[in-house]
């Protein structure tokens, strides 16, 4: 999926990221950009992700920047 950073705090990790597809506001948990290239989020940053759950439980895993390939 791609989607926009809509908040991060780097002190908690948390943050939430909105689809482009469909609006929808995903869930960034704390340790979900351990293991990326990313070390912290900009408001706005385009960027590409795997949704993991579903509902409400859903959440972004696997961060890539918006311009990678899948």
């Amino acid at each position: 999926m791609q989607g926009v950073v809509k908040v991060f705090d780097p002190k908690t990790g948390i943050g939430i990221i909105v689809c482009e597809s469909d609006r929808r506001e995903v869930l960034l948990k704390p340790g979900s950009l351990d293991g990326s290239m990313f070390r912290f989020l900009r408001q706005g940053q385009r960027v590409r992700f795997d949704l993991n759950g579903t509902g409400k439980d859903a959440y972004a895993s696997h961060l890539r920047f918006g311009s990678d390939g899948y």
